[in-house]
């Protein structure tokens, strides 16, 4: 859902997206040379105001959405119109944000990291669950029918994984439109900060949203996607059980394991409507135990 427009004042971002692959040469089990393409992962260096915060690696297709996601996701910022400009600079390796007025506290929101299983190893600023008691989401009914059309729409999407691999897919998605924005980074994380980055930009809510992602459900995921306020989290993947249990205190419906016409919902059950069932599936007979007494 899209909020009524109104004026904002928007921070001047550059445009620095760069090609996500690089072509190379390499060599097959017979020995052939074989061209293809390989993702290109790069190292952005964030200033805040001008002081140094953390390094990011990523493909670089959207780095404007990535940090601008970034701030919101760590609660570095809470007022987009707080930021006066992003410029990202590849020569230097580095994103220059500056703000209007400084960020309040931020050395106490410095102080504290949790270094996450983010795809490697990333870092989260602050409290993890600081913000976390306050959000209670509303679940929404949510069609069968309508999560396999969101799979069967999905295979069309991954342009990176399939041409490179090495990359993880994100997607912000509706019933009522289906994939609204897909992006790929070489970490799950950057891809879900993206995608926060546009939802910021273009003032979008997450009410009636759906979040996919091609990696597993953790707790940081769980918590990214409740701060977003978007109530249903879908992977293909599997799920963590702190991941399990603060999806359970927020309210965001959890399922995983989804690929083709399987699904597991670990959390929100009774919110899904079962209107596609597939067929049954056939019964395999019992193998007999080698240990049991002949008839």
């Amino acid at each position: 859902m899209t909020s009524p427009v109104t004026q904002r004042r928007l921070p001047e971002l550059s445009d620095a997206g760069l090609k996500a692959t690089a072509n190379v040469v390499a060599r097959n089990e017979y020995g052939e040379p074989v061209e293809g393409a390989i993702a290109v992962e790069r190292a952005l260096t964030i200033y805040l105001d001008k002081r140094e915060i953390v390094t990011l690696m990523t493909l670089g297709n959207h780095p404007e959405l990535l940090i601008l996601g970034w701030l919101r996701n760590q609660r570095m910022i809470d007022d987009i119109e707080a930021i006066k400009a992003i410029q990202v600079d590849w020569e230097t390796e580095s994103v220059a944000i500056v703000t209007h007025d400084g960020i309040e506290n931020l050395d106490r929101r410095l102080e504290r990291k949790t270094v996450t299983t983010g795809c490697g190893q990333g870092t989260v600023f602050g409290d993890l669950m600081e913000d976390i008691d306050q959000i209670s989401l509303r679940q929404p009914a949510l069609r069968q029918s309508s999560i396999y059309a969101l799979l069967n729409k999905l295979n069309e999407y991954n342009e990176i994984y399939k041409n490179a691999g090495a990359v993880h897919g994100c997607a912000l998605c509706s019933e009522a439109l289906g994939i609204e924005q897909f992006i790929e980074d070489v970490g799950r994380h950057n891809a879900v900060d993206a995608i926060a980055g546009h939802m910021w930009l273009n003032d979008v809510t997450g009410e009636d949203k759906l979040f996919y992602t091609t990696g597993r459900l953790t707790s940081e995921m769980v918590i990214k996607v409740a701060l977003m306020g978007i109530p249903v989290l879908l992977s293909r993947s599997g799920i963590t059980a702190m991941g399990l249990e603060i999806a359970q205190k927020v309210g965001v419906t959890l399922i995983a394991r989804a690929k083709g016409r399987h699904f597991m919902v670990y959390h929100g059950g009774e919110t899904i409507e079962y209107d596609q069932i597939p067929p049954a599936r056939p019964r395999h007979p019992q193998k007999k135990d080698s240990h049991s007494s002949p008839d």
